[in-house]
């Protein structure tokens, strides 16, 4: 789907943002571009849309060059969804979704049939939200107003500029699962630049770690995790911000298998508790309940279950103590 044959990107100042790289994104495939601040992740995102124009190497989709695309060719068949979210304030949420179908010139009917799918699909009534401008939503509500509309020509690819890093913790872990449900229905191929190791392995099917312009690792986020390549994976991995899943656990456990049923006694404690969806893994989970006592557990727009941090603390040392190998 996205091939990079020895790309380099060298600005005129010097900088090289790009040296030598060679991999290939298949079709359908969640792809996490992650690495420190100006290690060249951005740079190599805007590459496959031509924002930014490769010094040396080759780029090719689908088995033809970029440079043999019109530039709209190209760039209606890539989403691309930043984390600045720059929707137009005078347009209401389906005018701002509509944009790209109607420069397409798509017939009227079917661009509300897929506004009104889009948003849907994101958790966003269309009766509710399509008529709102951007500065009655929240920032959640945008960012997601940003992915319908990256997705309303049905581009191929989606390019996606580290979204949520914005978002308060809570919006920010609500899109990453409201994204990989998404993702399990549309199935694009999805390049996804973040700094956050835990977004990166919660997210990817693979994982690109980059460096000064270079490639380090890419794998598969047990890859990563349990067959880093050299130290500065592993010091990637165990910065401070991390929040890894412990090696050894169960990373298959999660809220929905740990709660507890939520019995009617227990709403009144369970009152002004933190939201988490069913989904959600343990590395994420042991930082939420670091934070609090209690969480409460969401599938959907239904509670299920509560958890109590001692509780919960002891079932996954249950775990760890019979040989929390995934089972």
């Amino acid at each position: 789907m996205i091939l990079f044959e020895e790309v380099t990107k060298i600005y005129d100042d010097g900088r090289t943002a790009a040296a030598g790289l060679s991999f290939e994104v298949q079709k359908g495939e969640f792809f996490v571009l992650i690495g420190p601040s100006g290690c060249g992740k951005t740079t190599v995102l805007k590459m496959i849309n031509r924002l930014i124009e490769a010094s040396g190497g080759r780029i090719g989709i689908d088995g033809r060059p970029i440079g043999g695309y019109k530039p709209n060719e190209l760039r209606w068949n890539i989403g691309y969804v930043l984390q600045q979210i720059a929707l137009f304030p005078h347009m209401t949420v389906a005018e701002n979704v509509a944009v790209v179908p109607e420069l397409m010139k798509k017939p009227r009917e079917e661009i509300d049939k897929t506004v009104d799918r889009l948003l849907h699909q994101v958790g966003l009534d269309p009766d509710v939200y399509r008529s709102k401008r951007p500065d009655e939503l929240s920032g959640g509500q945008q960012q997601r107003v940003g992915v319908v509309r990256a997705l309303a020509a049905d581009p191929d690819i989606l390019l996606m500029d580290e979204p949520f890093s914005a978002l308060d913790p809570v919006t920010r872990e609500k899109l990453q699962n409201d994204l990989l449900e998404l993702q399990r229905t549309i199935r694009k191929t999805i390049v996804f630049v973040t700094h956050d190791m835990r977004e990166a392995l919660k997210l990817g099917d693979r994982i690109c770690l980059m460096d000064g312009g270079r490639i380090v690792q890419i794998g598969t986020p047990d890859e990563i995790v349990n067959r880093p390549a050299n130290d500065f994976v592993r010091e990637f991995l165990g910065g401070e911000n991390a929040g890894l899943p412990l090696r050894g656990a169960r990373l298959s456990l999660t809220a929905a298998e740990l709660c507890e049923p939520l019995e009617p006694d227990s709403r009144l404690a369970a009152d002004g508790a933190v939201t988490i969806g069913a989904d959600t893994e343990l590395g994420d989970l042991l930082w939420h309940l670091a934070a609090e006592e209690r969480l409460l557990v969401r599938s959907g727009d239904v509670v299920i279950g509560l958890l109590e941090r001692e509780r919960t603390l002891k079932r996954i040392a249950r775990e760890l103590a019979e040989g929390g190998e995934e089972r």
